[in-house]
């Protein structure tokens, strides 16, 4: 599921240098968007492929199917509950992609032979990228297939210049045999924790009451009433990590 892999699991990695402690991955056999109607769930394999909740009502693959009283309750909860969370979604969203630009930045600032024009890159990419969050991400709509595609062309178009930065950076230290050239090299990762640890923080707050919402949302999933064929429909699985391990939240003890 795109959204969890984006903004909640993903948020260790976000920081560069930084260790950001997000204590839950959120798992997902499908891909979720959400439009101004509904929630739609879809996967190319497992059934149901296709799960559109709205209004407490619950579509599968070709037809509405009759669910209880309780469970038509939970359904409107369920869709309430994810539309709530996209403000926050996107607002990690966001953060996240500014603590990773400004990391590539303090890398460029010491390791490209032309800063400007890296920096001028770096700028171009962060602004393809935060197109493709307003595309991907508002109030009232999801789309993770776009965000994954935007990020993937933000990120895509930016790192082969970073690699060959930091690879001939390193090559031109190397070579020249001046120590004070690879001086610059030892106390980056001090330097960029410095930058981004504030911003870090913030991030990690914000993921982690994400993390509330994903949970709330596990628990609406697990006590839906309705089953496919015998068998519950798993919408999301939240699985907490304690003292550094990954293990299965109560909510999620269907795998």
């Amino acid at each position: 599921m795109a959204l969890a892999g984006v903004l909640v699991s993903g948020m260790a990695t976000a920081g560069s240098g930084s260790d950001i402690n997000v204590e839950c991955n959120v798992h997902s056999d499908y891909e979720f968007a959400l439009t101004a109607k509904s929630v739609v769930l879809t996967r190319k394999t497992g059934s149901p492929e296709t799960v559109l909740i709205r209004d407490g009502r619950l579509f599968i693959n070709d037809a509405w199917v009759t669910v209880s009283a309780a469970d038509s309750q939970r359904l409107k909860q369920y869709e309430r509950d994810t539309r709530a969370a996209m403000p926050l979604a996107m607002q990690i969203s966001k953060d996240a992609a500014d603590i990773a630009f400004t990391a590539l930045g303090e890398v460029a600032k010491s390791m490209s032979k032309d800063p400007a024009r890296t920096n001028a890159k770096l700028k171009e990419a962060r602004a393809e990228l935060d197109r493709a969050l307003a595309r991907s991400i508002t109030a009232n709509s999801f789309n993770s297939d776009a965000l994954g595609k935007g990020i993937g062309k933000a990120v895509g178009d930016v790192m082969p210049m970073i690699v060959g930065d930091i690879v001939g950076g390193a090559l031109r230290a190397a070579f020249s045999g001046n120590d004070q050239n690879f001086d610059q090299f030892d106390d980056m990762d001090a330097r960029i924790d410095a930058i981004v640890e504030p911003r870090a923080r913030a991030l990690e707050k914000n993921a982690q009451q994400l993390c509330t919402q994903m949970r709330a949302l596990d628990g609406i999933d697990n006590a839906l009433e309705y089953r496919y064929h015998g068998q519950p429909l798993d919408l999301l699985r939240v699985e907490d990590r304690v003292d550094g391990d990954t293990t299965t939240a109560s909510t999620a003890a269907m795998d």
